[in-house]
């Protein structure tokens, strides 16, 4: 059976829950720094796990690793017990799958360029409009040609071969600029510079590993290690987009659920909405829109409210609300604009309270069986039942090795793609030219030919020698009429 998720309680006993029919509704962490947001983080991916509901979401600081350990005794959290009355509190861990783009903390997760697409693909390399285009039709030309993008050295090797054949694409394919093609280019040594060439390649990752569940029924709580990635923050965003799209792409229609296949946290979001040019925030707002028909919930965290779309804020419906700070006529106003989103509560002068509350404390609204949001409340979070914090190295190995998967992904391959098919086709096409560049020097002078002078000799050696027809050219222009033509 499935329960209503306790995720916080007041003072006076009043219980807040997350239905888990409308989970996939979407929702909003956001607070300050410092005022709670990662153990609420925590403590709804235990729930959910509890009601066998699979979870990702990542650890940019590496607190949240604790899920994995038991919890223990502490003054905060036996103080918090004791104020809300949760005799029923009871300590224990959560099955967990540790997963990291580089390999170091978790299992690696890969992906094939053509399988991230040109359009995040542009936003990673960060391309104007005019340089985004020119990519795609590198994109469409390797299709066309069944030329397969799976790293980065085949889509490098693909640029340069348009660059090279510019002409020879133009009539059919539109223009290629030199200049596009250069900044592409030099994106991509970027990109390489700052380590994604570890994450582009195979085995790609398959998203139904992130949809399972425990032997025990609780479903698994999926952990990006985020700590290196979220140094590059363009690469973070655009890499859990992707994730979003994939899982918008595969899944088939469900409808609504009891309960969601998977909730998708999106931490740090305000990096997914900065800077995003406007065709890529329209395909963010179609797949939190229609994610939600695959049985995907998707809540995204953040500092402020302001730093979501309006287009996507007003999808979700089930809001936490930690404390946001309000020094500057800027942040007063973020303020008001924030307290204007909720249900009302004549109870509650919502703008006050938001910059009066404690750590561990939020504003709580969650929607109701009709799906509407409910009135909103003052809360304080439950604490957790697992660890607080981090865990150790051997601990996290242990995990690592333990899953049931264990060298599904450990091992990179590398098979024949563009690189390797255009590196053949260059080394082909150089074994034709080169019988014709370079003529044996073993040949018997014809019978009756007159020996050639010293000079003669030096100068078609130095021909011989000279790689290109222009060369040969230059030199027969310089050098004929010294010689003479001798017949």
């Amino acid at each position: 059976m499935i329960k209503p998720m306790l995720i916080a309680k007041n003072s006076q006993g009043l219980e807040f829950s997350l239905l888990a029919r409308m989970t996939n509704r979407h929702g909003l962490v956001a607070g300050a720094t410092g005022t709670g947001k990662t153990v609420t983080l925590q403590k709804l991916a235990e729930a959910l796990s509890e009601n066998g509901v699979p979870v990702f979401l990542s650890d940019v600081k590496g607190d949240l690793s604790g899920i994995s350990q038991r919890g223990a005794e502490n003054p905060k959290i036996m103080d918090r017990i004791k104020l809300l009355d949760l005799s029923g509190h009871t300590f224990r861990e959560f099955p967990v799958t540790f997963w990291d783009v580089f390999g170091k903390s978790g299992h690696p997760i890969r992906v094939t360029v053509s399988d991230m697409g040109p359009l995040l693909m542009s936003r990673l390399l960060n391309l104007n409009e005019v340089q985004a285009g020119v990519l795609a039709l590198i994109f469409k030309i390797a299709d066309d040609n069944g030329l397969l993008l799976l790293d980065l050295k085949d889509l490098r090797s693909m640029i340069q071969y348009v660059g090279d054949n510019a002409q020879k694409f133009t009539t059919e394919y539109g223009n290629v600029s030199k200049s596009s093609v250069g900044a592409i280019q030099r994106g991509l040594l970027e990109l390489e510079a700052q380590g994604a060439d570890q994450f582009f390649g195979e085995p790609m990752l398959d998203i139904f590993d992130f949809i399972q569940t425990h032997s025990d029924g609780r479903g698994m709580i999926n952990i990006l290690a985020a700590d290196q990635l979220i140094s590059r923050p363009k690469v973070y965003a655009t890499f859990l987009l992707w994730l979003l799209s994939e899982l918008f792409e595969r899944l088939p229609e469900v409808g609504d659920l009891d309960k969601p296949k998977l909730v998708f946290f999106f931490d740090e979001a305000h990096l997914l909405f900065q800077d995003a040019p406007e065709a890529l925030l329209e395909k963010i707002e179609q797949v939190v829109r229609l994610i939600r028909s695959k049985g995907v919930g998707v809540y995204f965290v953040t500092q402020n409210p302001r730093d979501i779309p309006d287009k996507v804020l007003a999808q979700l419906g089930n809001r936490l609300q930690h404390a946001l700070r309000a020094f500057t006529p800027l942040e007063q106003k973020a303020v008001k604009i924030m307290a204007q989103t909720f249900r009302p509560n004549p109870k509650l002068d919502i703008e006050q309270v938001i910059t009066e509350l404690g750590v561990g404390e939020a504003l709580v609204s969650f929607l109701q069986e009709n799906g509407a949001p409910a009135p909103v409340e003052r809360a304080f979070i439950c604490p957790p039942q697992s660890r607080l914090g981090t865990i150790t190295d051997q601990e996290r190995q242990k995990i690592v090795q333990g899953w049931l998967h264990f060298g599904k992904y450990e091992k990179a391959v590398d098979r024949e793609s563009a690189f390797e098919i255009l590196k053949k086709r260059s080394a082909q096409k150089l074994a034709e030219v080169e019988p014709v560049a370079k003529k044996p020097t073993n040949i018997r002078r014809a019978p009756g030919r007159p020996r050639d002078s010293l000079g003669q000799v030096l100068v078609k050696s130095t021909l011989r020698t000279i790689g290109s027809s222009l060369g040969r050219r230059i030199l027969r222009g310089i050098l004929g009429s010294i010689l003479g033509n001798k017949k």
